[in-house]
């Protein structure tokens, strides 16, 4: 919880803005019979940091104490007051949101990024927006692992290079053709052509003598 000595103040054109912005709300803490309660100031706070613009219903009927009650949350919390009336109070405190900075004319405040050191890994955007942060470079993960690379080892080469020259061995009924017939292989039409060579050798011979 927030401590702040002085309330936050607001001119008269930015009460009547923020007042007509609250006319929808409903409120979101009740203030029982026991008075500001840590419990219930932790409650506006939260809600204070959620909303920025609040309606808190008081229980007590007399308007000193309900004034009284108003003065230490606005004290405490560091908001404004936007209206008073009957058992309802409505305050202000701006965000980081900025929700209603343009009814109030309070930009919000500037959080400062912090810089990323030289030694840290980079952080993507999209990762950032979601509160996420990088602890360690994608390298160093790799390194920090169970010590497995990523090359195969060479037993598995040698599976798959045996793999790979059985697949590429022709099958012994590729000879064959559909209907039972045994094609000719290379071998074939290399003796068939050396036969007819050699006959046509013989009968040139036989032709000259």
């Amino acid at each position: 919880m927030s401590e702040i000595s002085s309330p936050l103040s607001l001119t008269s054109q930015a009460r009547s803005a923020l007042k007509g912005a609250a006319h929808s709300l409903r409120p979101v803490v009740l203030i029982g019979d026991q008075g500001l309660t840590p419990a219930v100031l932790k409650e506006i706070e939260i809600a204070l940091s959620s909303h920025e613009l609040i309606k808190i219903r008081a229980g007590t009927s007399e308007r000193t104490e309900r004034d009284q009650m108003l003065e230490q949350i606005c004290a405490e919390l560091g908001c404004a007051t936007v209206h008073h009336l009957g058992k309802t109070l409505i305050v202000y405190r701006p965000g980081k949101k900025g929700l209603y900075a343009e009814a109030s004319g309070i930009a919000p405040p500037i959080v400062p990024t912090p810089k990323r050191k030289a030694n840290e890994p980079h952080t993507p955007k999209r990762q950032a927006a979601l509160g996420k942060k990088v602890t360690k470079s994608r390298k160093k993960a790799e390194s920090e692992g169970d010590g497995s690379t990523t090359k195969p080892a060479r037993g598995s080469l040698k599976a798959f290079s045996a793999e790979r020259t059985n697949t590429a061995k022709r099958p012994a009924s590729a000879g064959k053709s559909r209907q039972g017939q045994r094609t000719p292989t290379k071998t074939a039409a290399r003796s068939a052509l050396s036969l007819r060579a050699g006959a046509r050798r013989n009968a040139k011979g036989t032709s000259k003598k």
